[in-house]
């Protein structure tokens, strides 16, 4: 067993559930020596992305490893509190239990307010701060002026799910990942973290015996493309590839991204609005596109807007 659980997750290579992936063990390094009185954590459970439902799992049927991966925060980052900061479906239904058994720690659980952005680590300490749901500039990082300008951990429930398992020596290289589109069997599964799309659609029985594509992140893969391996959320979204109409599909994700972004920038705002215009017009200029999904990816405030151009760009070049 690791001398500190910071060693654990390095040795472990657990990574954040973002697209970024940023090495856990860097994260609570930083937090644990960064100058401050005053530390918090921040257990994010607001997951919106749609069809994911691996933090609902957790949370249902292992909370009490979530707990013990913030108490390990709580023990290795000194003078911190914690907060479980739960979207409000799983603040309704896991709170009860959550509070149980963080009993006699300054562990708080707290109802997410605001959508899909709402989940950012900017704007989750926004949130709980009580003030408007929109993301901060970046430098300074959380890890440095968090929750009331305070060094803070923002971590996603499987991270902590994970340290918990590592402290109690019981870790094996597994994460979670979700299936569902058109499989016969939706779900959330535990598999070796390293494995392949091709390989998990297999192990869960859902390879389908259709032509289909999926959507794993922000990449849409082919069949001939599933030997690549899921990091970030680990969603796979399967597709049939002959009854899948890609301008509705590609209308619905571009809905979301409109109807979730804060308005704050212009570049997630306008890019996606021209993205949709173009879809529902079904003229796709793919140079101006392009230059679209340029200036969305380089110039956007926040995540949302930079990661949003992926499938769209995907999409177009693979399936049209």
């Amino acid at each position: 067993m690791a001398k500190s659980i910071i060693e654990g997750l390095k040795k472990h290579k657990i990574l954040g559930r973002s697209g970024c992936c940023y090495p856990s063990a860097e994260k609570w390094e930083k937090v644990k020596k960064a100058k401050g009185s005053k530390r918090y954590i921040i257990c994010n459970g607001s997951e919106g992305e749609p069809y994911s439902l691996k933090d609902g799992h957790i949370l249902k049927y292992y909370p009490e490893y979530v707990v013990e991966g913030i108490k390990q925060a709580l023990k290795e980052i000194k003078n911190s509190e914690a907060f479980i900061y739960l979207r409000k479906d799983y603040y309704w239904f896991f709170a009860p239990k959550l509070r149980k058994l963080a009993k006699g720690l300054p562990i708080a659980v707290i109802k997410k307010k605001g959508g899909y952005l709402a989940g950012e680590e900017t704007v989750a300490c926004q949130a709980i701060e009580g003030k408007e749901i929109e993301p901060r500039q970046r430098p300074p990082f959380v890890s440095e002026s968090g929750l009331w300008e305070c060094p803070t951990l923002v971590n996603n429930v499987e991270t902590f799910y994970c340290a918990g398992k590592i402290a109690r020596g019981e870790y094996k290289n597994e994460r979670f990942f979700t299936v569902t589109g058109k499989v016969p069997k939706k779900g959330v599964f535990m598999l070796d973290k390293d494995s392949a799309v091709k390989e998990i659609l297999e192990k869960t029985k859902n390879y389908p015996t259709f032509d289909f594509f999926a959507r794993a992140g922000s990449e849409i893969l082919l069949k001939n493309e599933l030997d690549k391996k899921i990091e970030g959320l680990g969603c796979i979204i399967v597709y049939d590839k002959k009854r899948t109409n890609p301008i509705k599909l590609m209308k619905k994700w571009a809905q979301f991204v409109l109807d979730e972004n804060c308005d704050k920038c212009a570049p997630c705002r306008e890019g996606m609005f021209r993205i949709k215009e173009m879809i529902s017009s079904k003229k796709l200029d793919k140079k101006t596109l392009e230059d679209i999904f340029f200036a969305m990816e380089n110039t956007s405030f926040c995540p949302l807007g930079k990661n949003a151009p992926g499938p769209f760009r995907d999409i177009i070049n693979k399936l049209m």
